[in-house]
């Protein structure tokens, strides 16, 4: 199982960022895809989740700003972030499933002025 996530970057507050997380060894679109962030000097933290037939979750924290998709024909699964905030700085990682199976190295967002 490999997921690579690609994306991130520094952004001014109130800029967008478009994550993506590509899975392969593994029969991605019989599965949950779930992204999660930790801060620096915090525990993981769940931001949203993706059923295998495209139902979306989010944490109240990000809901109305965030976007997860899925396009099983690419095994990818992406997470829009729009209205970014300084809280939302972090590492994203995507994970298989609920977020307690396996995840990717992650990719860095940093929102700064």
């Amino acid at each position: 199982v490999q997921l690579v996530e690609s994306g991130g970057g520094m952004v001014q507050p109130g800029g967008s960022l478009r994550l993506s997380c590509v899975a392969s060894g593994f029969t991605f679109a019989e599965y949950y895809m779930t992204w999660v962030r930790q801060a620096p000097g915090k525990g993981p933290e769940w931001v949203s989740r993706i059923s295998f037939d495209s139902i979306p979750f989010y944490a109240n924290a990000v809901k109305g700003r965030f976007t997860i998709s899925r396009d099983n024909s690419k095994n990818t699964v992406y997470l829009q972030m729009n209205n970014l905030k300084p809280e939302d700085t972090a590492l994203y990682y995507c994970a298989r499933g609920y977020g307690s199976d396996y995840k990717g190295q992650g990719t860095q967002v940093t929102v700064s002025s």
